[in-house]
């Protein structure tokens, strides 16, 4: 009995004390006055921004076309034979000077048979001297002189002219009319043995050699212009509609220092189906010190139009295609603008009130509300950059 009062009398004090000691602790905690609550602190962003101003401006287009010849030809034999080539060898490649004899269908048959010709003329012309000179004086030395002045190796010169209406009766009875123009029906024939060049240019293709044989209408050879180039650049439709027939153009190449001038000449009247991109055709001329070669790529900056009452902006500081940031209150809005240009790096655009400030840097992780600080323009073009601001090309 003694061991269990003992037991009892124990654990009671045990409790005792755990109770005594839970509610000292309490007393202790009750006491403590309540630490204070700092108020949050809103971040700041320091951003750089600029009150807009329309203005005009001339608005540029810059694209990439492809060098290509003025004028690209096919030789075609318009007599049959075979080809004899003079001073330009028939071989791809090869360069020749505008009016440069550049073959010949061997000619010598036709160059007999149109001498016969021009011989029976001078024949018949000889024993029609005497009459014209009898009865019609002033007439008959015209043609006594155009007697004297023909040449079997060269064309005939040009017949006297005929008024008098018995001259021309007489003249027609005896066939000398026809007669002379059959001959010179026969010289244009005899002309096309030898074909010249059109231009300065070169041999892109050869289809047949020299001592080949051809028929009327054989394909000789493929020759393209060298002194004039053309380069013809696709644009998106909006760009295109800011250029007309006429503007002078610059044009360069990325790994040469030199720049040449061209000229607008066309503007393709339709818009190619597989890229949607209207055709613009620029006129170059070559500089034999430093030549343009068909088949390169080359950039071309045409001026453009002068855009009146609009702002240029970096095309990085505009988001969901046509939202941007404004200052207000020292806090961030959004705005929608109505973009007019759109160019490489660049864009213009109006819709916002004159001398809105308008944030003119890409913003990330940023919300309408944010309160901001513009930065000085003179601090920021020294290379100040707040650790709060993030720059990326689009938020």
């Amino acid at each position: 009995m003694k061991r269990i009062d003992r037991r009892i009398i124990i654990v009671g004090a045990f409790f005792f004390i755990i109770g005594m000691a839970y509610g000292i602790m309490r007393f202790l905690i009750a006491q403590e006055e309540d630490p204070r609550m700092r108020p949050p602190v809103e971040a700041k962003r320091y951003i750089q921004a600029e009150a807009v101003d329309y203005q005009r401006v001339q608005s540029s287009v810059t694209a990439t076309g492809r060098v290509a010849s003025l004028a690209q030809v096919d030789l075609v034999a318009e007599a049959s034979g075979k080809i004899q080539v003079s001073g330009v060898p028939l071989k791809r490649g090869s360069r020749f000077s505008r009016g440069e004899v550049l073959f010949t269908v061997y000619p010598d048959e036709a160059a007999l048979a149109l001498k016969s010709k021009k011989s029976r003329f001078l024949q018949s012309l000889a024993g029609l001297l005497p009459d014209l000179v009898m009865d019609y004086p002033q007439a008959g030395e015209r043609f006594r002189s155009f007697f004297n002045r023909i040449d079997l190796n060269s064309e005939l010169p040009p017949l006297p002219e005929v008024h008098r209406e018995q001259l021309r009766i007489f003249l027609a009875s005896r066939n000398l009319l026809s007669d002379y123009y059959e001959i010179k029906r026969e010289e244009l024939k005899f002309a096309r043995y030898t074909v010249r060049a059109p231009f300065d240019g070169a041999y892109q293709q050869v289809y047949l050699e020299a001592g080949a044989y051809t028929n009327t209408g054989g394909r000789v050879g493929h020759i393209i212009r060298t002194d004039m180039l053309e380069l013809e650049i696709p644009l998106k439709r909006f760009d295109a509609q800011w250029i007309d027939i006429g503007d002078g153009v610059t044009v360069h190449a990325d790994k040469r220092p030199r720049q040449w001038q061209g000229r607008v000449v066309r503007k393709a009247p339709f818009v190619d189906a597989d890229n949607q991109s209207q055709g613009i055709f620029v006129e170059v001329p070559n500089d034999p010190q430093q030549p343009l070669l068909p088949g390169e790529y080359l950039q071309v900056t045409f001026p453009g139009q002068p855009v009146e009452g609009v702002m240029k902006v970096p095309r990085n500081v505009v988001f969901n295609s046509n939202e941007v940031f404004v200052v207000n209150d020292d806090r961030l809005h959004k705005r929608v603008i109505d973009i007019v240009k759109v160019n490489e790096k660049s864009l213009l655009f109006r819709g916002l009130e004159k001398g809105e400030m308008l944030v003119m840097q890409p913003l990330i992780n940023v919300q309408e509300g944010t309160l901001v600080e513009i930065l000085d323009q003179s601090t920021a073009a020294g290379g100040m950059k707040d650790p709060q601001s993030e720059a990326a090309p689009r938020p």
